[in-house]
């Protein structure tokens, strides 16, 4: 294999690995792929709940194909004991497979390089191939394993000039209806999304899933505020609280203004999903509430642009934090 082929093939192991994203938790969303002769053999990504593992389901799938195979996987192979079932290292010393390309090394201190140092001691090639969209397939767990939180989007659907509602409230719609669909599409990737109180007594929002084939994935409801939240909702009273978001991977923060001001004041916010319709609206109510900025110099260098797409009439812009 080249490195061209490495990459071709560990970036399609990435996007398989969207499949089982969110309904894998708390386990996170892996992709795997087998490769013989250039040609796929075994595939599989991580099922609902955790297991089986991306790599069991791809072994599973290449039988005796797997002799002398390459193995593409987003992240390091698990190489502890669990009650679920084996490691997957050890299922990988005993498949015959020759080669295992592996994206991210796993931050789980139960594994942590030792799947990659088991496989190496084995006589089987284990090479780190760190790219962006393997890391990016991972960004909740790693999120949650490094700052133990979820990774957090915050979405705004807005005018030109940076409203998202009327003076008098009135935001249906701001966007059209590919713009729309593309953010049920987001919240169908996400464990949790959330809402400040404010828009919840305002706008009485669904935060469903509504796309044929994607409705069993939507997300928990969240609510900001101090009060208590309605049946079916989890209220959250302070988002900086260790636990607050329980097992959850990817948090969607849909807004209103307080919300995401609050979210942006706290550092939480990972990645920025703005949508812009091609309207004005002049006095209408502000996307974000104050943050506090003083200067404009704290401002600069903070996000970087990583997706710019056009959704019918619409745009879509998407900003990953620079930390």
């Amino acid at each position: 294999m080249t490195p061209a082929d490495d990459q071709r093939w560990l970036d399609a192991a990435a996007a398989l690995a969207a499949r089982g994203r969110p309904l894998s938790r708390p386990n996170p969303a892996v992709g795997a792929i087998i490769v013989k002769d250039g040609r796929v053999v075994g595939r599989g990504w991580t099922r609902t709940g955790g297991r089986p593992h991306a790599e069991a389901e791809a072994l599973a799938m290449a039988g005796d194909r797997a002799q002398g195979a390459t193995l593409y996987v987003t992240l390091e192979p698990c190489a502890h004991t669990s009650p679920r079932g084996p490691s997957c290292t050890s299922l990988l010393l005993t498949s015959g497979l020759t080669r295992v390309v592996i994206g991210v090394e796993d931050p789980d201190p139960r594994t942590a390089g030792s799947g990659i140092a088991a496989l190496r001691d084995a006589g089987i090639s284990a090479e780190l191939l760190p790219l962006p969209t393997a890391r990016r397939s991972l960004e909740g767990y790693l999120t949650r394993a490094t700052l133990g939180r979820p990774h957090v989007t915050l979405k705004l659907a807005m005018s030109l000039d940076g409203r998202i509602a009327l003076a008098d409230g009135t935001s249906q719609w701001i966007t059209g209806p590919q713009a729309r669909a593309h953010c049920h599409v987001e919240r169908s990737r996400a464990d949790a999304i959330l809402v400040g109180g404010a828009t919840l007594r305002a706008d009485s929002p669904r935060l469903d899933v509504r796309l044929p084939g994607l409705a069993s994935r939507s997300p928990q409801r969240m609510v900001l505020t101090r009060g208590t939240a309605p049946a079916g909702w989890t209220a959250v009273a302070d988002i900086t609280a260790p636990g607050t978001f329980g097992d959850a991977q990817f948090l969607f923060v849909e807004g209103g203004a307080g919300a995401a001001a609050t979210f942006l004041v706290a550092d939480m916010v990972d990645r920025l999903l703005i949508y812009r319709a091609p309207i004005v609206i002049g006095d209408g109510l502000a996307c974000i509430a104050d943050i506090g900025l003083t200067s404009l110099a704290d401002a600069h260098g903070r996000w970087r642009n990583a997706d710019r797409r056009t959704l019918g009439s619409d745009t879509a812009d998407v900003y990953e934090r620079v930390r």
